[in-house]
């Protein structure tokens, strides 16, 4: 028994932290490496099919998010090119996922104009990620390695911050923008993002180590940029998750959002380093 005079006596109990949603977590986590790394393995159509299928589901999410409504004909048009729009890039290249893109946003200008912006910004974003992805696998196995160094430093970055934020807790990192967010789960998932990157980086290219560290630490940093813009983007909209459709993990774009500034990132050294149609060599090979 506690005393009338046992300092903690009157504090209370610390709050217990919650793993029950860590089992479908890892499920889905698992289903859904296995059918990324089997697409970026094949590539072309495979590929092609399967990021614009991704994204067109996380337009839809998009979709109903920005409009707070139930899709219409028009919307489902609009999704229908975001996933066309990476089975053309291997036809035509550029122009297939650029052409589908402006047919989108032509659409969107004789629907209601409320929605009109936020459409448009929702289009061209994932059309440029579906472009950025796409030329980074090209047809050779530099984009497979490309790929497998990109997902490592971002699903790393993810998981670390994931569960040393859970276990450690501590200083919030934006509790305006994402409450759940610490400084500790910040560090871990650079810490483990860097070092997981590099380890890919040293065995996938003979590249100097210091650029190694230098991307993969800021792809660790684009990743967690990408999840508190998202974040931001959701408490601007007033929704919590941007859907359901994965289990432990919310809506596709609660899942993809990691990538989408170390996706663009890639594409801009890579294309820098060798040019547009060769962003995955331009990326590891210095």
């Amino acid at each position: 028994m506690s005393g009338q005079g046992d300092p903690n006596a009157d504090q209370p109990a610390p709050p217990r932290r919650s793993w029950a949603d860590v089992g479908p977590r890892l499920a889905s986590a698992a289903v859904l490496i296995a059918l990324t790394a089997t697409a970026l393995v094949v590539g072309s159509y495979l590929f092609a099919a399967v990021v614009g299928a991704v994204y067109a589901l996380a337009y839809r999410e998009w979709e109903t998010m920005v409009t707070r409504a139930p899709l219409t004909k028009k919307g489902m048009v609009l999704i229908g090119f975001v996933a066309l729009s990476g089975l053309l890039y291997p036809l035509i290249g550029l122009w297939g996922p650029l052409g589908a893109i402006i047919l989108a946003c032509g659409l969107v200008l004789t629907m209601e104009r409320e929605h009109m912006v936020w459409r448009i910004v929702g289009l061209v974003l994932f059309g440029a990620l579906i472009t950025s992805l796409m030329a980074m696998r090209g047809t050779g196995t530099a984009g497979i390695w490309a790929g497998l160094y990109l997902g490592t430093v971002v699903w790393m970055t993810d998981s670390a911050a994931f569960f040393a934020g859970r276990q450690i807790g501590g200083e919030k990192l934006a509790p305006d923008i994402s409450p759940s967010k610490t400084w500790s789960g910040a560090l871990g998932g650079l810490a483990l993002g860097t070092g997981a990157g590099l380890l890919v980086w040293l065995w996938v290219t003979e590249s100097p180590v210091w650029i190694g560290i230098l991307l993969s630490a800021t792809i660790s940093v684009l990743a967690q940029v990408s999840d508190l813009a998202e974040s931001a983007l959701k408490r601007f909209f007033r929704i919590k998750d941007s859907g359901d459709i994965i289990p432990g993990h919310g809506g596709l774009m609660d899942r993809l959002d990691s990538l989408t500034f170390g996706v663009f990132l890639v594409a801009i050294v890579g294309a820098t380093h060798a040019g547009f149609g060769a962003i995955a060599t331009g990326l590891l090979h210095w």
